[in-house]
């Protein structure tokens, strides 16, 4: 039985202020019986809400935005899974559409971070989703499968095993659009049989995420979906009653 989990992302938002409020929000009323929970902060504001995580007695768990492929060196401006994995962070996304599109980051690239959260235990969140052209080419499953066939072929089935995938389709990022529960279902289970490819265990077994602006409103007919196992939740996850929302239908 696959382990529902929403994670916040961030992105760049937050001062120490606003991130303490809202982390000690999250923790006051926090589940945790049924479902997952991760934070996804800036760089700059990991160690703070990993202090604050550490301080309490929540279930809810550190995550990342982003890592290097590298390990170390002169990567100016770079951070490493290792520097992460130090500040206690157990996840951390990888391929996020903002960074394709805004930073050109190719499958090869998304690859080599796969690999790298891999190397120091982090469990990586692969994302992937078309564009709205895409889409009205009839060519999403051609796009999010080739995004999910690079990992498979690059790393394998033992180096999936333990990830997560999440489909946030770029037309619904930060738009207000989001898929229809049905949509985002059938790209689920076309990632699911993708997986299956590989391996019946490992599509049995693998974590698939919806996201593209869920909010507490859609959130439970998403998470009724058969092949919906959660949320990477952007907006919404600034909001502390949105997110807790949200929270509360995975556990549902």
């Amino acid at each position: 039985m696959r382990r529902n989990v929403v994670i916040g992302n961030w992105k760049m938002n937050g001062s120490v202020a606003s991130v303490t409020t809202l982390v000690k929000k999250i923790i006051a009323r926090g589940f945790g019986e049924k479902a997952d929970c991760f934070l996804c902060p800036s760089f700059v504001h990991v160690k703070l809400v990993s202090d604050i995580l550490n301080n309490s007695s929540s279930n809810i768990e550190l995550g990342a935005q982003d890592l290097s492929e590298q390990i170390e060196g002169a990567f100016t401006g770079e951070v490493s899974g290792e520097m992460l994995s130090d500040l206690g962070a157990g996840l951390v996304l990888v391929g996020h559409s903002e960074r394709r599109q805004r930073f050109d980051e190719k499958n090869y690239l998304v690859a080599e971070k796969y690999k790298a959260a891999r190397a120091v235990g982090l469990i990586p969140v692969l994302c992937v989703g078309e564009t709205q052209i895409e889409r009205e080419n009839g060519e999403t499953e051609k796009v999010v499968g080739q995004q999910l066939r690079v990992i498979v072929e690059e790393c394998g089935s033992e180096l999936m095993k333990g990830s997560i995938v999440a489909y946030e389709p770029i037309w619904a990022i930060g738009t207000g659009l989001t898929a229809t529960p049905e949509q985002a279902q059938a790209v689920h289970g076309f990632l699911r049989e993708t997986l299956s490819e590989c391996s019946s265990a490992l599509a049995d077994e693998t974590r698939l995420i919806y996201g593209g602006s869920v909010k507490a409103d859609n959130a439970t007919q998403l998470f009724e979906q058969r092949d919906i196992d959660g949320a990477l939740i952007g907006g919404a996850s600034l909001d502390a009653e949105q997110f807790l929302s949200i929270w509360e239908s995975a556990e549902r």
